[in-house]
């Protein structure tokens, strides 16, 4: 059994997509839920889905005090869904290959700092995309420059808000996310 942290910023609807998909899998679990935004929507759905929650700080994030954490609890997987912080190298090298992110465009275009949520879709219909999608990719020392593993697209009209553009993508992230980490996950064995 491969036991999985989810780190989240947001609201956590990937987060309980990827606790309902392995629920009953002997494949994996999702054995805790870290967390940097004492506000964060996330928290609740931890607690509601009976998943163990942890706060953090930015000063305890750049410490070993994360990795250490995950190391106790066994974790051989980091899955970042509506992460926003760079990851620091301390933990990509503890972890390497095994840190994955879901970015919500399709990489390299509209990543890196700042590129997050409603940016991402503002900019797409800023830039009069035709396209957009989803991309899940490996984490490096950089924002959303980690080797790309898969991607997804739909298409984006010129009537689409980028509230529009957002709950296509949310369709798409929650279909594909736990399945691209599940594949990952059977590769390994």
């Amino acid at each position: 059994m491969k036991n999985l942290a989810v780190f989240a910023s947001g609201s956590g609807s990937n987060a309980e997509r990827l606790v309902e998909y392995f629920k009953d899998s002997d494949l994996a679990q999702v054995k805790l839920i870290l967390c940097n935004n004492p506000s964060a929507g996330v928290i609740q759905r931890a607690e509601r889905l009976n998943i163990p929650l942890i706060l953090f700080t930015r000063s305890e994030f750049k410490s070993d005090k994360i990795v250490g954490l995950l190391k106790e609890n066994e974790i051989d997987w980091v899955v970042l869904a509506g992460f926003l912080w760079l990851i620091p190298s301390n933990l990509v090298e503890a972890f390497p290959n095994k840190i994955i992110n879901i970015h919500p465009a399709l990489l390299p275009k509209f990543g890196g700092k700042g590129m997050y949520g409603h940016f991402v879709h503002e900019a797409v219909v800023e830039n009069k995309e035709t396209e957009s999608g989803i991309t899940i990719h490996f984490v490096n020392e950089h924002y959303d420059e980690g080797a790309i593993i898969f991607q997804a697209s739909y298409p984006v009209t010129s009537t689409d808000t980028p509230e529009d553009v957002a709950k296509k993508g949310q369709v798409l992230e929650h279909k594909h996310f736990p399945e691209v980490v599940e594949k990952l996950l059977k590769e390994e064995i």
